[in-house]
């Protein structure tokens, strides 16, 4: 679910446990210093994490989907998932290298849009690999292949062109990892936990109308209207302390992390609800699987993208 206090330390209602609380509290402590720590340290850390949770994240999503007796060709997802982020990342690792020299830069670009094409040409591939798969319900394999791949693998890669804004360098969007910024997405992930944590504060004290009872039974219209309020207000902040983007920029990104946010929690919830199941996976102590960790933050990043290439 979100990725904020409110799961970080939610308790349910059953009596206070404080080994569990513990457990909780020093799990999301590494958690939180390990994201924080790779964003913070270079654009090579931060790259390299959110490969590991692109591809983690669609390993769990197939997990899930085989529930319902599905079977994606997980080959052909995790190549397209390899060189969608390629292309995302690899010119900026390598592009200072061959800075002074311009013949290694084309070279560079060209095959690193050579990677992007070839993850189309595997994306139409795929339906034909199903022919020769001998597996029942071919299309519910093909779309469960195509939908983990839109779901876990296109926001990491959108994610991943945010931190070079603004897009205006040479080869489109490469910019060369000493232009990486942080700033946005630091100010993304805390206006994403401001906002998970405020409405689940907001609900617990005055919630009283369900927004969506059927897949999320504890969320309340006054609990997401309390938090979405407080995390606008929350972005005046944000805007103080990080800048980056102008003021109304950030109340901007503010207002896709309050609608994207928390309906990218509802979707997350309507998934482990379809293939009955609490989390997604694990991945530390009490804490949910990756998708359980990043589910606002999968919605948020392309319409945050999205925004800033048009702005």
């Amino acid at each position: 679910m979100p990725v904020a206090y409110r799961k970080f330390l939610y308790l349910d209602s059953m009596a206070f446990d404080s080994k569990k609380f513990l457990i909780r509290t020093g799990s999301a402590a590494v958690f939180v210093v390990v994201l924080l720590g790779c964003i913070l340290w270079n654009y090579y850390s931060f790259s390299a994490l959110f490969f590991i949770v692109s591809l983690w994240g669609l390993q769990e999503f197939y997990k899930l989907m085989s529930i319902t007796g599905a079977k994606p060709n997980k080959f052909f997802g995790y190549s397209i998932a390899v060189l969608l982020y390629m292309h995302a990342s690899l010119g900026n690792m390598f592009l200072d290298i061959f800075a002074e020299n311009i013949f290694g830069m084309i070279w560079l670009l060209k095959f690193k849009d050579l990677g992007f094409f070839l993850a189309l040409a595997l994306l139409f591939i795929t339906f034909i690999a199903e022919l020769f798969r001998n597996q029942p319900n071919p299309f519910q394999n093909i779309s469960v292949t195509i939908a983990g791949i839109l779901y876990t693998s296109l926001p990491f890669y959108f994610l991943n062109k945010i931190t070079l804004f603004p897009f205006h360098s040479f080869g489109g969007y490469d910019a060369g990892a000493d232009s990486y910024n942080y700033a946005i997405i630091l100010g993304m992930l805390l206006l994403i936990w401001s906002n998970d944590t405020f409405a689940y504060l907001v609900g617990s004290f005055i919630g009283k109308n369900k927004m969506f009872e059927r897949i999320s039974p504890g969320k309340t219209w006054e609990g997401t209207i309390g938090g979405g309020i407080l995390t606008i207000a929350a972005s005046f902040l944000i805007y103080k302390f990080l800048g980056k983007l102008d003021l109304m920029d950030w109340i901007i990104v503010s207002v896709i992390v309050v609608i994207f946010g928390t309906l990218g929690d509802l979707v997350e919830s309507m998934l482990k609800r379809s293939v009955g199941v609490k989390d997604s996976g694990k991945i530390m102590p009490g804490h949910g699987g990756i998708l359980d960790r990043f589910d606002s933050l999968i919605m948020v990043a392309p319409f945050v993208f999205l925004y800033l290439i048009l702005k």
